[in-house]
């Protein structure tokens, strides 16, 4: 690892060329280094690292502003962000203090958002906190989204670009990640939501050998994997007449206009994308559990969600049905959807893994504050693990909850994570978090 510094700008030198990084609250920080390059409607292509060609702005994939997230988590400021088609960018946290020679672990952030909105680099996703606790690496990613990265179906508008984004990061990781002082050999994916439904998929995609040893999935919405050809051919085929449009941002705003012809196909209606089974480079539908079996000696896994998954999305809406229900019926509907999209699912791939020999341990996120209406809800998780206080203030999901709270279990909850991180394992009788329920299958 060979490094300059000049007046708080540090400059690595990595196999892929010279990357700059800045030194700022006890972190070292590396932003927007581009990773690959793709034309619409192909793979991407590895590119050299370049100096001068940071963005002033953070890149995204074209996207729409989701008015639900941003109550439920964060105001997006638009000014921040620059859409880019090709949104392959990733940032790297690490500690302030290094030593030459040093192998940190590395934890891969894979952010959710359906497949459809978000990027690796947000506030309310700034791993500092974590990076200067634990002493550990993390890489946040970007990769394709929508009808960009997830949705296909024919050799012109292939499936599953997004997944070979990430592919394409995490070789660029093992290619350069000792020069920041990181462990290519200890690798983990931790991803919320979609993102964690990502890792799952990644875990059975070709070409993915040494390209990571861990797993950490966080409410992956596994129960809407299943029987989506059909929504997903019709989908591809209505939007066909958009793969000549110049503009990117116009397909964003055209492809809306069809979503509401899918609501007959159920709850999975809600996530229009999605990773597609029987395209490179995943295997079909009827093969992914005995894939994931088979695969399951190569990877530590810590799968769970959180006890209220679905409750923000269910008790603060603002109109329909839901305003005029009793609560009870409301935490029934919350219990029933939160169990048919994440818990059993979660459930079935844990004792599939574990039948296979895989070292795998589930866990439930759950509140203990008597006073909060809508208890561990979608999303839950991340203040605990991404603190930050400043970019969470106005979070309608922490409204009733004191920050205090937040950073107690979120210290030790860090913790127990970082060390699955370094070792693939959680050590007897850790010290738990009051939310946490923990148990190896």
């Amino acid at each position: 690892m060979t490094t300059q510094q000049h007046s708080g700008i540090l400059t690595f030198q990595t196999p892929s060329g010279k990357i700059s990084a800045v030194r700022q609250n006890g972190v070292i920080r590396a932003k927007s280094i581009r990773y690959a390059r793709s034309e619409r409607f192909r793979r991407p292509v590895p590119v050299a690292a370049d100096l001068h060609g940071i963005p002033e702005k953070t890149p995204v994939c074209p996207q729409h502003i989701s008015p639900l997230l941003e109550r439920l988590i964060q105001k997006t400021d638009v000014g921040q962000f620059e859409p880019d088609e090709s949104p392959q960018f990733l940032t790297i946290t690490r500690p302030g203090n290094f030593t030459e020679n040093e192998k940190l672990p590395v934890i891969v952030w894979i952010h959710g958002g359906s497949y459809e909105i978000g990027c690796g680099d947000l506030p309310t996703s700034d791993p500092s906190v974590w990076v200067k606790e634990q002493q550990i690496i993390v890489v946040s990613v970007s990769y394709r989204l929508g009808l960009f990265g997830f949705l296909g179906g024919s050799e012109d508008r292939p499936a599953n670009l997004g997944l070979f984004d990430l592919i394409e990061s995490l070789r660029w990781i093992r290619k350069n990640i000792r020069s920041f002082g990181g462990d290519p050999e200890s690798v983990t994916l931790f991803g919320q939501s979609s993102g964690g439904d990502a890792i799952a998929h990644l875990m059975i995609s070709e070409d993915v050998d040494r390209l990571f040893q861990r797993a950490i999935i966080h409410s992956a919405p596994l129960g809407f994997r299943l029987k989506r050809q059909k929504m997903s051919l019709e989908f591809f085929r209505k939007t066909e007449f958009l793969k000549y449009e110049k503009d990117p941002l116009k397909m964003v705003d055209e492809y809306v206009n069809f979503l509401p012809s899918f609501k007959k196909y159920g709850l999975k209606t809600s996530m229009p994308f999605c990773t597609q089974y029987g395209f490179p480079p995943l295997c079909t539908e009827e093969d992914s559990l005995s894939q994931w079996k088979k695969n399951s000696k190569k990877y530590d896994v810590l799968i769970g969600s959180n006890h209220d998954e679905t409750a923000f999305y269910v008790k603060t809406a603002r109109e329909g049905l839901y305003t005029y229900l009793h609560e009870r019926m409301l935490n029934a509907i919350v219990r029933k959807t939160t169990a048919s999209i994440y818990e059993k699912p979660a459930g079935i791939f844990a004792r599939n893994y574990a039948e296979g020999g895989g070292n795998i341990y589930q866990f439930k996120i759950k509140s203990t504050l008597k006073n909060n209406y809508i208890g561990a809800s979608h999303c839950m998780d991340l203040p605990l693990i991404f603190e930050n206080e400043e970019a969470w203030k106005d979070s309608e999901l922490l409204k009733d909850i004191p920050w205090e709270y937040i950073q107690k279990n979120g210290r030790k909850l860090r913790a127990l994570w970082a060390e699955f991180a370094a070792t693939g394992k959680i050590s007897e009788n850790p010290e738990l978090p009051e939310i946490l329920e923990l148990r190896k299958i």
